[in-house]
C-alpha cells in the first residue's frame, strides 16, 4: 500500500512528486510513454515554447537556458530528465492506467499488467487526451491523408500536392505558416479574425507583461479571470496577418462536410486536397476514474485541483485555478497549493490520531 500514486510525468506529475518527496511520503508516478518527456517529444519538430526560460522553472530548478530563450521540444524533455535525475523522483514508464476504483479509503489502480494500491491518488494527465477530429472525416477516401496535429511531425509527411490546414488556435496557425513555406498551395480552414500577440514588447517578453500586469495570476472564479477563459484566446508569437497574406495560403472558411474526395467549406468546394492536418484539439476522457463528479466540458469539478472523491486529487487541467495552470512555469503556484492542502490535511489526521 503506498501513501500516493501520480498518474502521469510531464511538467504536473513531477511538480507533485518534488512535493510529496519534501513531505517525505511513499509514491510512484505511473507513466504510459517510454521516457521522460515523451508527451513534448511526439509534437511536430519545429515547436519552441511561446514563454522564455525564465518562466519556465519548475520548484527546486531553474530552466537551464539563457534568460529570453525560447525554448525547444527537445530542450524541454531534457530539462525534465535533469529534474527527475536531481530529485531522484520514482517512474515507472510503459504503464497506462486504465482504471481507478475507490474502495473509501484506498484506492485500487489498474493499469494493463495488474494494478497498485495506494490511500490516495494525484491525477496529472493533462488536458490533452483524445485527438478530436470532426466525425464527417471518415466519409473522407483514403486516397487524401489525414493527420492530426498530435502525429504532425514536419512537411515530409504530406503528399505531393496542395494541402489543406483546418484549425485557427497557436497549433493552426504554427502548421499553416511552416507548411506554406513548402512549394506548395494550402488551402486554411478556420477564423482568419484572430487576436494575436507578439512574443515581445517595448524591449520586454509578453510573458513579463503577463506576470506584471496579474494577467497570468487572476482565478478562475474571479471576475475577471471568468471574462478571460471565457474569451477567444489570442495567438502568441506567430505573424498570423503575413501568413494569410502569401500568395499560396488560400483561406476556404470552415470546413462543414465531405463526400470522397470533395471537401466542402463556407466558400468553396475542394476537389484537389492531398493531405489534410486537422489542428482541431482534444476532447478530455475522465470516464476510467470511478466515482468522479464532472461538469459540462467533461472536466473533473474540483476546488483548486481537490475533487469531490475523498483523497483524489488533479493538477495540470487548463484553468484549475487561473489562466497559467496549464503552463510550464505556472504549475508551481498550484502544485504549492495542492501540497499545503495534503499537508495540513495529514496534519489534521496525526492530530486527531493523537
Amino acid at each position: 500500500m503506498l501513501d500516493f500514486i501520480i498518474i502521469g510525468a510531464a511538467q504536473a506529475g513531477l511538480s507533485m512528486a518534488y512535493e510529496l518527496k519534501k513531505l517525505g511520503k511513499n509514491y510512484l508516478v505511473l507513466d504510459k510513454e517510454n521516457e521522460i518527456g515523451a508527451s513534448w517529444l511526439k509534437r511536430w519538430d519545429s515547436l519552441t515554447l511561446f514563454t522564455p526560460s525564465e518562466f519556465n522553472n519548475l520548484k527546486g530548478m531553474d530552466f537551464p537556458k539563457p534568460k529570453g530563450h525560447y525554448p525547444n521540444k527537445y530542450e524541454v524533455a531534457h530539462y525534465f530528465e535533469a529534474y527527475v535525475e536531481k530529485f531522484e523522483l520514482p517512474i515507472q514508464f510503459n504503464t497506462l492506467v486504465t482504471e481507478i476504483q475507490d474502495k473509501t479509503g484506498y484506492f485500487i489502480i489498474k493499469h494493463e499488467d495488474g494494478y497498485y494500491e495506494a490511500e490516495q491518488v494525484i491525477v496529472a494527465t493533462g488536458p490533452f487526451h483524445i485527438p478530436y477530429t470532426p466525425p464527417f472525416h471518415t466519409k473522407i477516401d483514403d486516397s487524401i491523408i489525414q493527420i492530426h496535429s498530435d502525429h504532425y511531425k514536419n512537411p515530409s509527411q504530406l503528399k505531393e500536392g496542395k494541402a489543406m490546414v483546418v484549425g485557427a488556435g497557436d497549433s493552426g496557425y504554427q502548421i499553416l505558416d511552416e507548411v506554406s513555406k513548402t512549394n506548395r498551395d494550402v488551402y486554411f480552414s478556420g477564423d482568419t479574425d484572430v487576436k494575436t500577440l507578439p512574443q515581445e514588447f517595448l524591449g520586454k517578453t509578453l510573458w513579463w507583461w503577463f506576470t506584471k500586469t496579474g494577467y497570468l495570476s487572476f482565478s478562475k472564479e474571479s471576475w475577471l479571470g471568468k471574462k478571460i477563459s471565457k474569451s477567444k484566446q489570442p495567438v502568441i508569437g506567430v505573424d498570423v496577418e503575413g501568413i494569410l497574406k502569401r500568395p499560396n495560403v488560400i483561406p476556404v472558411g470552415k470546413t462543414l462536410d465531405a463526400k470522397q474526395n470533395t471537401i466542402i467549406t463556407d466558400n468553396a468546394r475542394l476537389d484537389d486536397v492531398e493531405t489534410i492536418i486537422w489542428a482541431t484539439g482534444y476532447r478530455p476522457k475522465f470516464d476510467w476514474i470511478e466515482g468522479l463528479e464532472l461538469d459540462k466540458e467533461g472536466y473533473p469539478v474540483h476546488q483548486r485541483g481537490v475533487s469531490n472523491v475523498e483523497g483524489l486529487y488533479f493538477i495540470g487541467l487548463p484553468w484549475l485555478h487561473t489562466r497559467a495552470s496549464a503552463t510550464l512555469g505556472g504549475i508551481q503556484k498550484d502544485a504549492d497549493y495542492l501540497g499545503g492542502y495534503i499537508k495540513r490535511k495529514i496534519s489534521n489526521k496525526e492530530s486527531v490520531s493523537v
